[in-house]
């Protein structure tokens, strides 16, 4: 019977009961009391400078006193002077051997001074709580070894025990693999002293919104939650503020008490030194919302936080002692009830994975295994550590949320490879690991090193399960580390073949598994285990049924249980086209049955629509052996054998991938051909051996000109005839960009004549935005133009002095903006002023009219101006002008001088339309009666009035991607952005099979790298709510009111907002939507203006730049658009946060309202609406000022520049309407 330790019942400890009937209150810094004391180096520290522990030894007195001081002020629990006592920390003062004696030391001072004071508030213990901190050494980076650091805190543990603490407090956790060895170090002092304690976890979320290491909180609730501990929670790094959104996730999911001990804020420098700026009120504010709206069971303070502090807490949170009349009396504040069961997830380092997915099945990649991929076993076996990793990244790609790792080889040291790949995967990986092995030992290594909750692959009763089998061995393991678990459906008499047989091991596996080593059902994935169908034995006919009808007998009995298979078992023996169709079939009908996880290369499978009939048909029948009359629905003859009409079908048939196909039509191309195709395809395999073959026949000029610029033209004819997509578009510019580095090596560096003319290109003033014009410069540069790119915000003298000083051909000008379309009419109009209407101009951005550039625009520039939809009608035009400019030197061919014709045709007639239409509605307008515009709408004025759940701002940072990835707009990203769009003519690729094939699985790739990288944890929020009226056409942002105050309608206005009227229609203005200062003053209740800026932080824009710099335009391509789409993501998700937390007087809210339908997000089916500044409605971009000054978004890293930009630039601000009748409208 194993004895592995549960977490304990409330009514076994004193201090877990106590945190079950009431809000315990901790104490504060022990370290800022400490310094507070002139303490000597020599006589207090014995030379040990900074080592507080020391102390416990030296001067117990001066401890004994701050404890009793913290006692005093109101704490119920203090902490002892042992954060300090861990192998890395006592190792560089070389005093590792006194670690249980000094640890011993200060619990039991602490013990003393709380049992000297007696009983506390309604006659409760004083609790003292053992300290642990985590030392310097992060395990999962290698820097010490898990079993040295586990050791240590065993030794450590004995000691706290020893001296009387009621509980074990590891905090202050930066690496979840360091807090994994001090819980199994505990857990062993436990045996040792052969008693038990409660064990507190405190993780330490760093300002970026993660652990120091990258992992999210839910990644750091999944992988604590299973090991044995009572009580999470959170302390140091940072204040109150910051560790909101963390607290709001462990409240919502956390399955046992919640506790916090923030820092008194982000300290900040003062005269002597850094200070900790929150003063004991909002501490006691901050607790107060946490366990009023989290029923956190425990509030505290770490750096920074003095008995001030705690006993301002205490007074807020329970009571001052003078209220407290009896022990009967309500605390000050009401603790909701907080009841969840554990999470149903694995997790990585840096983020949880579910089990069981919201749509389709958990993929788990079988790629990374030594005996299923022989690519893996290769690099494994060479210790080229890089492909293995690039092999399980490569997984994520395509589509995997898990991936299984199996080193077992023979006559391998399998411990050695675990720990060299586990350790690897632990910072390379997003994914979960799933072990698997068949030796505990391997099984043992990588849980040493994998901090996340990883799944072991598998236990079984071959060898029965008595102690010291291997099954016993796998889950003494499992349980330890808080596992999840594959069972397989083996026993002591072999494989199950049959169905009946199969569920009784698996009955028998759950069974045990459940009671004797206390795992949930939720925690067992069983494996059904199937032999091959392909291989003709008679025997083994059945093995795809059997299986199938045992996982659905065992989930239908057990719908907790999670069921999976290794899906290429059942295809072994058939040719690759094959087994992908019988793998597919047969995995669609084990789902069907119930599986819900699969050991399978995602990418390999292919949807039930995609095959052949008489292909799905003929699997069908193998998997459910319909032989003879029973094949085909029963049309088949006697002597009919699925088998072998399925192989038939597949005679000849290749499932190598086309990239492969296309590479050999390649190679036989003739050379110069071959350069010109190898442009078109983006080919760069090979590219500089054929320019140098090349070379031999043709000077480099010759090269550029005759061969890869007639590529490149190819390209630009399928882009514009939409038979390719942009995405390819870059590729091929990339390679062009390539061939041509290569070449000019070779060329005399004077030579300019391949150049076919120059051109400056910026974003006007006032403009941050700058994709449209890159895409442009890629283009123009990679067909033979030199461009001069000045980037962003530039004003039109720095455009005339480029132009000037490069000698330039054309000028192109650039923005997004609506704005920024005023700009350039200014800057045209300073053209003409300067004498340099001599440029051609060309104009392109998203705000931009042809009509408004062809007429406009046309009839005030003295020179010739152009409107450019996007890069390839740029390229086209600066063939154009480039070819009248330079005559003879460059003609234009037949085919370019019709389309010029015809371009120049289509531009009089639409300026002639465009004058008809003018003189129409100038005539209209003349004969029309003026509209009487009405004081207000006729929106509803008796909607009700919501309340926040605050009033002012907050700040929100370490958002998990994967919350707001939920709100990523798939279409806006990949046919918006990345510009996938299915091929005209239906000659090629559909949009949905683009999506499929290059859209979804480069999007998962890039998320896995930016997650891995650290990029994506500088997203934040900036959010507030604010007391608002109306006033006509103005609503008026009212003052904040004070804690427990409510907002006074008849105050003076700390900023207000005039919006404009619709001239037509229903006469809207944002200002009908807020309740009137009247009516307000009259119900004594003021209306909310619910405000929100969100961001993806600098660095993702940053790496964009790095990809545009070094040429890789299309992951700069795809980068960029990730950024805004993004933004616009979080900025969505943030909205329905908003919705969630207005609650009305009913006790509703206004996201009550929220559409259920995947895409009721994007097609705005919820209440309100969330506007910017600049647009529709809100046309004046001068507003966006005062939003700022409200929000403060400095606090996240966002500034507002001159021309009213957010910087960084992939950031969004809104204000938010919840009115009903609140939709988007132009004035």
């Amino acid at each position: 019977m194993n004895d592995e330790r549960q977490p304990l019942n409330p009514t076994k400890s004193e201090f877990l009961q106590a945190l079950h009937d009431r809000v315990l209150i901790g104490d504060g810094a022990m370290g800022t009391q400490l310094q507070a004391i002139d303490l000597d180096l020599d006589a207090d520290f014995h030379g040990l400078e900074g080592c507080n522990e020391i102390l416990n030894i030296t001067r117990p007195d001066i401890l004994a006193d701050i404890h009793r001081r913290y006692f005093e002020a109101g704490a119920d629990a203090v902490e002892t002077n042992t954060f300090g006592c861990n192998l890395p920390n006592f190792a560089d003062y070389g005093i590792e051997d006194r670690i249980e004696e000094i640890a011993h030391a200060g619990a039991q001072m602490a013990r003393s001074v709380a049992d000297d004071m007696g009983p506390g508030r309604e006659g409760m213990k004083r609790f003292v709580l053992g300290s642990l901190g985590p030392g310097t050494k992060l395990p999962t980076l290698g820097h010490a070894p898990f079993s040295d650091l586990r050791d240590a805190y065993t030794e450590a543990a004995r000691g706290l025990v020893r001296g009387g603490a009621d509980a074990i407090l590891i905090e202050t956790a930066q690496d979840l693999l360091q807090v994994k060895a001090a819980v199994h170090g505990v857990q062993q002092a436990f045996d040792d002293c052969g008693t038990t304690l409660p064990i507190m976890c405190h993780v330490t979320v760093e300002t970026t919104g993660t652990m120091l290491l990258g992992s999210e909180i839910g990644a750091a609730l999944t992988a604590l939650e299973r090991l044995g501990i009572d009580v999470i929670g959170m302390n140091c790094a940072t204040g109150p503020d910051e560790m909101n959104e963390h607290l709001r996730y462990l409240s919502a999911h956390a399955p046992m008490p919640v506790s916090v001990m923030p820092n008194a804020g982000l300290p900040e420098l003062g005269a002597n030194g850094a200070v900790y700026p929150l003063t004991p009120d909002e501490l006691a504010a901050a607790s107060v919302h946490f366990v009023r709206d989290y029923g956190l069971s425990m509030v505290g303070g770490c750096c920074g936080t003095t008995p001030e502090h705690i006993t301002a807490v205490r007074d807020a949170v329970i009571g001052s002692p003078d209220s407290q009349q009896d022990a009967l009396e309500s605390p000050a504040v009401t603790r909701p009830a907080h009841h969840h069961d554990f999470d149903n997830n694995v997790s990585s380092l840096y983020s949880t994975v579910p089990l069981t997915q919201d749509t389709g099945i958990t993929m788990i990649g079988e790629r990374t295994n030594s005996n299923g991929s022989k690519a893996f076993r290769t690099a494994m076996l060479e210790g080229d550590w890089n492909k293995c990793l690039d092999i399980a990244k490569a997984q994520t790609r395509d589509g995997a949320h898990m991936i299984d790792l199996c080193v077992d080889y023979v006559g391998r040291d399998g411990t050695q490879d675990m720990a060299e790949l586990a350790s690897r995967l632990a910072t390379n990986s997003t994914l979960p690991i799933m072990l698997d092995s068949t030796e505990p030992d391997v099984i043992r290594v990588g849980l040493e090193h994998l901090g996340g909750r990883c799944a072991v692959n598998s236990v079984n009763f071959e060898d029965g399960d008595g102690p010291g089998s291997r099954y016993d061995r796998i889950m003494t393991l499992v349980k330890k580390h808080g596992a999840a678990v594959v069972a397989l459906t083996i026993d002591e008499e072999g494989q199950a073949r049959t169905a009946e047989k199969k569920v009784e091991i698996a009955e028998r596996l759950i069974a045990d598994i459940t009671t004797r080593w206390g795992l949930r059902e939720s925690d067992i994935i069983v494996d059904c285990l199937t032999f091959p169908i392909s291989t003709g034995q008679v025997e083994t006919r059945r093995d795809g049924i059997e299986t199938i009808n045992a996982i659905q007998e065992i989930t239908s009995r057990h719908p907790d249980i999670h069921a999976t298979l290794g899906l290429s078992n059942i295809s072994f023996g058939l040719n690759p086209a094959a087994r992908q169709v019988l793998n597919s079939v047969f995995l669609n009908e084990c789902i069907e049955a119930g599986l819900d996880t699969a050991i399978a290369h995602s990418s390999k499978i292919i949807p039930m629509n995609r095959i052949d009939d008489d292909q799905r048909d003929g699997a069908l029948d193998m998997v459910y052996d319909r032989r003879g009359t029973e094949g085909r629905g029963g049309t088949a003859d006697e002597d009919y054998d699925p088998l072998q009409t399925f192989m038939e079908l597949f005679e000849g048939v290749s499932a190598a991938d086309a990239k492969d196909a296309r590479a050999e039509a390649l190679q036989a191309l003739p050379l110069f051909k071959r350069l010109a195709q190898r442009i078109i395809d983006g080919e760069k395999n090979g590219l500089e051996a054929d320019l140098d073959l090349a070379r031999d026949e043709k000077d480099p000029l010759e090269i550029i000109n005759q061969d890869l610029l007639a590529g490149m033209k190819v390209v630009g004819d399928l882009f514009g005839s939409g038979q390719m997509q942009l995405p390819f578009v870059l590729q091929s510019a990339e390679t062009m960009k390539a061939a041509v580095s290569h070449l000019e090596q070779f060329m005399e560096a004077t030579d300019d004549s391949a150049s076919k003319g120059k051109i400056i290109l910026a974003t006007v003033k006032g403009d941050v935005h700058d994709i449209g014009k890159n895409l442009v410069d890629i283009i123009l540069s990679n067909n033979g133009y030199d461009v001069v790119n000045l980037g962003i915000k530039q004003p039109i003298s720095n455009i005339l002095h480029a132009a000037s000083e490069h000698q330039a051909d054309v000028i192109g000008m650039s923005g997004l903006l609506v704005k920024s379309t005023v700009v350039m009419k200014d800057n045209l109009l300073e053209m003409n002023s300067a004498g340099a209407a001599n440029y051609p101009v060309l104009l392109g951005g998203a705000a931009l009219t042809r009509t408004y550039v062809e007429n406009d625009l046309d009839e005030l520039y003295q020179g010739d101006v152009h409107y450019a939809r996007d890069a390839f009608e740029g390229l086209n035009l600066m063939d154009q002008i480039m070819s009248m400019k330079r005559g003879s030197q460059r003609e234009l061919t037949e085919e370019q001088i019709a389309a010029a014709t015809r371009a120049q045709k289509k531009k009089e007639e639409r300026k002639a339309r465009h004058e008809r239409s003018r003189k129409i509605a100038a005539k209209r307008k003349a004969e029309s009666t003026p509209a009487v515009i009405p004081d207000r709408s006729d929106v509803a004025t008796d909607t009700p009035i919501a309340t926040p759940p605050f009033w002012g701002t907050r700040i929100v940072k370490g958002l998990p991607v994967r919350d707001y990835l939920t709100c990523l707009d798939e279409r806006a990203l990949f046919m918006g952005q990345w510009g996938l769009r299915g091929t005209r003519g239906g000659d090629g690729p559909s949009y949905d099979e683009l999506v499929e094939t290059e859209g979804r699985p480069r999007l998962r790739a890039w998320i896995n790298d930016l997650k891995a990288e650290g990029i994506l944890n500088h997203s934040a929020v900036v959010y507030g709510y604010f007391p608002a009226v109306s006033e006509g056409n103005t609503v008026h942002i009212l003052p904040v009111p004070d804690e427990a105050e409510e907002p006074d309608p008849a105050a003076q206005p700390v900023t207000s907002f005039e919006f404009p009227r619709q001239q037509r229609g229903r006469f809207l203005c944002i200002a009908d939507f807020i309740r009137s200062r009247d009516e307000a003053q009259r119900t004594g209740h003021t209306d909310v203006f619910p405000l929100q800026l969100v961001t993806m932080g600098q660095p993702i824009a940053d790496k964009a730049n790095v990809l545009f710099k070094d040429n890789h335009y299309r992951e700069y391509l795809e980068l960029h658009g990730i950024g805004v789409q993004l933004t616009e993501a979080l900025a969505e998700y943030w909205h329905s946060r908003v919705r969630a937390e207005l609650a009305f007087a009913d006790g509703t809210h206004a996201g009550d309202d929220d559409g259920t339908e995947d895409r009721a997000f994007f097609d705005l089916k919820y209440r309100g609406a969330r506007y910017s500044f600049g647009y529709g409605s809100c046309p004046d971009l001068e507003s966006r000022r005062a939003l700022v000054d409200l929000l403060c978004p400095e606090r996240i890293g966002v500034e507002l520049s001159e021309e009213l930009q957010l910087h960084p630039e992939q950031s969004t601000d809104a204000f938010v309407l919840y009115h009903p009748e609140a939709k988007y409208f132009n004035v």
